[in-house]
């Protein structure tokens, strides 16, 4: 198996926001573009209640709040460092900016 990697951080181990340990790993962009997130370095160490289980956390509030900046981060880093914007758009589906 792949090790991840981030674009945004190297240390997994604590969330991105907080400094919390014992992170969980984030796909910002899911389901069938999960490998695509893995590819491209969009993946990022969230503590719990952030990811998955706080009324705000992206997984509960999806395409809002939090989770919405997360697809805006991946998406300026994708266009500053690997393609255009509909580049983008063809291999996430869509603009989040």
């Amino acid at each position: 198996m792949n090790k991840l990697t981030s674009v945004f951080t190297t240390d997994l181990e604590h969330c991105y926001f907080t400094g919390s340990p014992n992170a969980h790993i984030h796909h910002i962009f899911p389901g069938s573009r999960r490998k695509l997130s893995e590819k491209r370095g969009f993946v990022i160490p969230l503590v719990y209640y952030l990811h998955e289980f706080g009324k705000d956390s992206v997984h509960e509030n999806p395409n809002k709040g939090l989770d919405l900046k997360l697809k805006q981060m991946a998406q300026t880093y994708y266009e500053s460092h690997y393609g255009s914007r509909e580049d983008f758009i063809q291999e996430f589906g869509k603009s989040w900016l």
